[in-house]
């Protein structure tokens, strides 16, 4: 019988930056995260409490000794997406819980979040053995595979709707767990990783110096090729499994050209054109560019942090991860009827630049956890930072998607956000808007 067992109780969330500095690096481990104390292991029933990280035994094979940790919101729903939320060098299952949001998005959206945490001594994810780079092969990717099974059949989760992510070690981890399992994982959002293979190594070392500093490159089919090999009787549909990118210009562990490979081997895989359907600026500093198609859910999207380095996860990420699986709707409460919001807006212009404050208020006798405004800005104005959502795309029709901390509207609840903005003369504020797809009372 799988037990889970004790759980860890919820903490204030710590900067991921510091505990990233030195990811991957044997030579930085002096930055390791500490992670939440354990707790006193109990008996539990056959499914884990919710609203608070549980580790789980006895959930399958396990070659490489992992720990398994799982949230379950009190608001699962059925048949629930599961999220795989893998973590970086020298962190662990539980600092991953702390230092995202999954879990408070989850509360938002009803699916489960899969926290592996790895063992051996550098707490580095395999992803350059034999082992590892072949579907089934052992390793890491094998004992994964057996956390994802225990939740897909414990929760009777809906295995169309499976997703990996990671930071740094667990980005590299999300390229081999989609190269090993494309039946298994319907999307990935890599932050700061590699491509699939890149870190391949014969001799037991973790390390591949040549793939982190960048100086290992392939043609689009020889990357693509090191994908299927891992799984050469996959015969389901391309594009799948798709691919999310994060990368720093200035990463300093896993250099910038890694990115320009990782996109040439999922646009490969895919099937897709090397050259982008859609390019834009979603923040200041920021380009996405979008392969194989121009919506949110495209097969391949890449985005480039400008002067930013290895460290480049920070709050609000995680909401554009849901957006990339399409997680980010269809949770548990209802968004509001029509004529059931009232949004004032006010702008305090200056030369070329004003700033606006946005209220939002809830006028309906129905609670709202989770909402999405949009709106349409004036011609010439163009975004250049926000408060209390996220803004995007930074111009034209605009869509603000709430912030973890002010996801919940009570009835008669309101909310405030702004923006900053560039304008070339118009410097008013938006006149229409709409949440959760409704118009409106504009006050």
């Amino acid at each position: 019988m799988p037990t889970p067992t004790g759980t860890t109780p919820r903490r204030p969330r710590h900067a991921l930056l510091v505990a990233l500095l030195g990811a991957l690096l044997p030579l930085l481990a002096a930055l390791l995260v500490t992670a939440p104390a354990a707790s006193a292991r109990t008996e539990a029933a056959d499914v884990v409490p919710t609203a608070t990280l549980t580790e789980v035994t006895d959930f399958g094979t396990n070659p490489s000794n992992l720990r398994m940790y799982v949230y379950v919101p009190a608001a699962v729903t059925a048949n629930p997406a599961v999220l795989v939320a893998v973590h970086w060098c020298t962190g662990s299952g539980p600092d991953m819980y702390n230092g995202t949001e999954y879990d408070t998005l989850a509360d938002q959206y009803g699916f489960i979040v899969l926290y592996p945490s790895v063992t051996r001594s550098s707490k580095c994810f395999d992803v350059s053995s034999p082992q590892a780079l072949k579907r089934d092969g052992g390793s890491d990717p094998v004992g994964i595979k057996s956390m994802t099974d225990w939740v897909t059949r414990t929760y009777d989760a809906d295995t169309s709707r499976v997703f990996a992510t990671g930071i740094s070690s667990g980005a590299m981890m999300t390229n081999v767990l989609l190269g090993d399992y494309p039946d298994v994982f319907a999307a990935g959002a890599a932050f700061s990783g590699v491509p699939f293979g890149c870190f391949a190594t014969t001799d037991g070392s973790e390390w591949n110096s040549a793939c982190a500093n960048g100086t290992v490159t392939h043609t689009p089919q020889e990357w693509g090729n090191l994908v299927r090999n891992a799984y050469p009787g996959y015969t389901g549909p391309r594009p799948r499994p798709r691919m999310q990118l994060w990368h720093g210009t200035e990463d300093d562990v896993l250099r910038y050209p890694n990115f320009g490979e990782m996109i040439k081997q999922w646009t490969n895989v895919q099937g897709v054109s090397q050259t982008p359907a859609a390019t834009d600026t979603p923040q200041s500093g920021w380009t996405r560019t979008r392969y194989g198609g121009t919506g949110d859910r495209a097969p391949v999207e890449a985005i480039s942090l400008q002067g930013v380095g290895h460290n480049l996860y920070g709050s609000g990420m995680a909401t554009r991860v849901l957006t990339f699986f399409g997680l980010d709707s269809g949770g548990p409460a209802p968004q509001p009827p029509p004529g059931a919001c009232k949004v004032t807006a006010t702008t305090n212009a200056w030369n070329t630049g004003l700033t606006a404050s946005v209220t939002i208020t809830n006028t309906s006798t129905t609670a709202i956890n989770g909402w999405r405004l949009g709106f349409t800005l004036p011609a010439g104005q163009t975004i250049t930072n926000g408060w209390g959502a996220t803004y995007t795309p930074a111009s034209g029709a605009v869509t603000a998607t709430n912030a973890a901390y002010n996801a919940a509207l009570a009835p008669g609840a309101s909310v405030s956000i702004g923006y900053q903005a560039n304008h070339t003369g118009n410097s008013a504020a938006p006149g229409a808007f709409t949440l959760g797809g409704t118009a409106c009372t504009v006050g």
